[in-house]
Order: structure tokens, then C-alpha cells, then sequence
């Protein structure tokens, strides 16, 4: 890398023995090194990450706020280089590092773990426009403190557990009474306060009306009143720790699709208490499954899509969140002229996807193993996933010739065998994956920036376009 001059010190990294180092000319207080011939050596640890975050500041991750943004997820730290080249050139601002405590929990890595990788890819390609990292699906105030102690941007609340998804049917009488036990203390208000404003007059917004009868509030009452106070818990705890951050209210993985009227008494219940939000995951029609595109009828999504816009559009000052949002070819035009900009996307999966397509074509008896022993795990490991990949659809390693490896990454049911069962074949095979990729990097970063500036390129303004 070119080195880095700032305040009188020059930074740049150096491999030594297949190791990289951080290398400081100047002053290298507070730094764990040692000196060798005026050049001080540090290894790539997180006592040298924060330091050196707090010597260059545009290697701290910052809240995005409104702007088009995109999720990175990776999976295996060694992504950000292709994710940046991917970026590059583009006004869409990254969240470069994005893991939920389940995606930790199975990788084995921690907050400050993925924090430090992308930090380092960041540094490393000179990156000085903002850039985010994303606490995803954190659950519990107790998840919050170690994504906070390590600097964190990013905070999407998952409150699915707090959703009541049988209110989706319940009978009237049920949901009277699920509606009197509703936390109303903390939420501010009563079921007429309500009434009068849901349910008076019909919410003119940009081409549609919603109307709210009783049994409509009541219905979203029942069913998002307690994650609606479950949110707000969890913001009054980022408030009282942080002062500048980004917050998401994801109820994607919901049972039944968040409907307009839905999504119009989250967002405005959220935006009364004091919530600040500035992106809002609903539950869309139709299926978003892992590593593929997108399953259902398209008229419809672009039909329920234009509604969410407009509910979005009328509240104002959030963006759409699209979760588990790679590969979803089909819809991202829709998804970028109905949002206008005011659209966020997550992905993480299909980054590892890439990573395996990199050991297919360099070393096929290594993905041979990895393909047989992931659908042996398949069965097992979907079971937290929403996907419809039928495991018989998979061929055996065994009767697939080398030069049709490559071809199961264009496959359905190949795609999502392999994507759901990374957390298994990262126990396995870890160490040998990461050196297969460490050896090949350039090309898995060619991978990733093709990828993705498929991803990318819905989004894109008319003047990048014709760049």
C-alpha cells in the first residue's frame, strides 16, 4: 500500500513471513511494537486497531443518516477488499462491517473481530469517505455494550420475538384482550388516543388512502404494540450511551408480510415516541430466501412495494431496508425507482458464496470436500433460515466433473446448500478456507467487485450511470 502521511507520522502495512504488520515513521506512542531499523513494527491487533483509529479518524465508522446505503456482510473477514473495489467510484455509502450476534455466534468472531477486519481493508485502500458498521439483529439490551464499546455506527433492532404474529388471525375478542395487557405505560398513549387518530379519518398519502376500521388497529395494535416498546427500550439505551448513531427497526422476520396500514402505525408510533430511526425493515410479500433472487409474483411486490414507498415518502426521514437483500435482481429496479434514494440493502451470505467460488476454481478437490459435507449438514443447519432449496437437487461431488463446479453457483437449490451452512463448514474447514483465499486474494476480489457492482448498479444515480 501507498504509506500514509498524518500529523507529522507516516502508516502503511508490510508482510513479513505471510504476516502483515502496521508500520509507523514518526510518533508511535501508545502503539505495541517493536523497532527495527527506525521503522516500528506492530502486529495487527486490537489494541493497534483502536489506537490507530483514534490517530486517523476517517478509519472510525460514522453514521450514514440518509443517504443511499449498502451492507456488507462478511463473513470471513477477508472480504472488504472487493466490497471497497465493488464501492469505489459510486456515491452509495458502505456499512463495510455488518454481522448479527447469530452470524457471530456461528463463525466464532466477536464485534471488535469484525470491526478490525474491515477497518484494516479500509485503511489499507486509503478509504476516506464515510463508512458504517452495523450491530444486525441485535435482540436485547444485552446484546448492545460490546458493538458499543468498540465504536460501532449502526444499530438494527430486531424485536421479532416481541411481535404477536397469531394476531394475524386472532378473532376480535382475543385481540380486545391482547390489546388491554399492551405495556401502556411505555407507550405513551390509550387505545382512543388511538382511535382518534387511526381510525377518525381516513391517512391521505401520495396515490393511495389507507382506512383504518377498528378491527385494522386493533389487529396492528396486538401485533406490534409490544415490539413497538421493545424498540423504544432499546433506543433510550443507545441514547443514554451514544451520542451520534443510526438506527434500523427490522420486523422482516415476521410470519405474514407487513401490510401499508402496517407499516404507516409502526413508523408513526415509532416517530411519536421519540425514536430515531432512519431506516425500517417491513416484511415484504412474496419470499427472500438466502443467495437468490427473489420468489413470487413480481406484480405484486412492485403493487405492495408502491404502497410501503408511499407510507415511507409521507412519514418522512427513513429509508426502506431491504434484508437479506443480495441477489435479488428481479426487484432492485423497482425497489430504486419507488424508494428514490431513501433505500438501504443488507447482504452477507453471498459474499461467502464468491469466497467458495474462488476454492471451485483454484483448488476443486478442496470444494469437493466442502460440497459434500455441506449437504450432509444442510438438513440440520436450514433449520434458522428461510429457504426453499430442495437438498436431492444437489448433485454429489463425485458426479461432477472439475469444469462443472462453477456451474452449482448459478444453481437455486446449490446456492442455498452452500449458503446456509457456512457456520458447520467454518468449524471444519476454517482455516484451510481462509488460506485458499488468503493465496488467491486478488482474484477474490475480483470476484466480489463483479458481483456486486451488479448489486450496485440499480442504484446508482443518472450521472454515475453515465460515467
Amino acid at each position: 500500500m501507498k504509506p500514509i502521511s498524518y500529523n507529522q507520522t507516516t502508516y502503511f502495512l508490510d508482510e513479513y513471513s505471510h504476516q502483515k504488520f502496521l508500520c509507523i515513521e514518526g510518533d508511535f506512542a501508545d502503539f505495541q511494537g517493536e523497532l527495527q531499523a527506525g521503522i516500528y513494527r506492530c502486529p495487527l491487533t486490537p489494541e493497534n486497531a483502536a489506537a490507530l483509529r483514534a490517530r486517523l479518524p476517517w478509519l472510525n465508522p460514522q453514521p450514514l443518516g440518509l443517504a443511499v446505503s449498502f451492507g456488507f456482510g462478511d463473513r470471513l473477514g477477508l472480504a472488504t477488499p472487493g466490497h471497497i473495489a465493488a464501492v469505489t467510484g459510486t456515491e452509495i455509502a458502505p456499512v463495510f462491517a455488518q454481522q448479527s450476534v447469530r452470524e457471530n455466534t456461528r463463525t466464532g468472531r466477536s464485534p471488535q473481530i469484525v470491526l478490525d477486519d474491515a477497518m484494516w481493508a479500509v485503511f489499507e485502500a486509503d478509504w476516506r469517505a464515510p463508512w458504517g458498521a452495523d450491530a444486525d439483529h441485535v435482540k436485547e439490551i444485552s446484546d448492545l455494550p460490546p458493538f458499543i464499546a468498540v465504536g460501532y455506527s449502526f444499530y438494527t433492532i430486531d424485536p421479532n420475538e416481541y411481535v404477536d404474529n397469531a394476531a394475524h388471525t386472532d378473532p376480535v375478542e382475543i385481540l380486545r384482550e391482547k390489546v388491554k395487557a399492551l405495556p401502556w405505560a411505555e407507550l405513551g398513549l390509550s387505545l382512543d388516543g388511538w382511535r382518534q387518530f387511526y381510525v377518525a379519518n381516513p391517512i391521505q398519502l401520495d396515490g393511495i388512502t389507507l382506512k383504518f376500521q377498528e378491527e385494522t388497529l386493533l389487529r396492528a395494535a396486538a401485533k406490534y404494540g409490544r415490539a413497538i416498546a421493545h424498540i423504544k427500550s432499546l433506543s433510550n439505551y443507545l441514547v443514554e450511551n451514544l451520542s451520534h448513531f443510526d438506527l434500523e427497526a427490522s420486523v422482516d422476520e415476521t410470519e405474514t408480510p407487513t401490510s401499508a396500514e402496517e407499516h404507516y402505525f409502526i413508523a408513526h408510533e415509532l416517530r411519536r415516541l421519540g425514536v430515531p430511526f432512519v431506516s425500517l425493515a417491513p416484511r415484504f410479500v412474496g419470499s427472500f430466501e438466502k443467495g437468490v433472487d427473489y420468489v413470487g409474483d413480481i406484480a405484486e411486490f412492485d403493487r405492495e412495494l408502491e404502497k410501503h414507498a408511499a407510507v415511507m415518502h409521507a412519514i418522512g426521514g427513513y429509508k426502506l431496508s431491504i434484508h437479506t437483500g443480495s441477489d435479488k435482481f428481479s426487484i432492485y429496479p423497482s425497489i430504486a425507482e419507488q424508494a428514490r434514494n431513501l433505500v438501504h440493502v443488507k447482504t452477507a451470505g453471498t459474499s461467502y458464496l464468491e469466497a467458495l467460488r474462488v476454492v471451485a476454481a483454484v483448488d476443486p478437490a478442496f470444494f469437493r470436500e466442502i460440497l459434500d459435507f455441506s449437504r450432509s449438514r444442510y438438513e440440520t443447519d436450514r433449520a434458522t433460515y428461510h429457504v426453499s432449496g430442495v437438498f436431492a437437487k444437489v448433485p454429489t461431488a463425485a458426479a461432477l466433473e472439475d469444469e462443472e463446479l462453477l456451474g452449482l453457483f448459478e444453481q437455486f437449490d446449490a446456492r442455498q446448500v452452500l449458503h446456509v451452512t457456512f457456520g458447520s463448514v467454518l468449524d471444519e474447514y476454517g482455516a484451510r478456507l481462509r488460506d485458499v483465499l488468503k493465496a488467491n486474494a486478488d482474484l477474490y476480489d475480483q470476484y466480489l467487485q463483479t458481483h456486486f457492482k451488479r448489486h450496485l448498479a440499480p442504484f446508482l444515480s443518472t450521472e454515475e450511470h453515465d460515467e
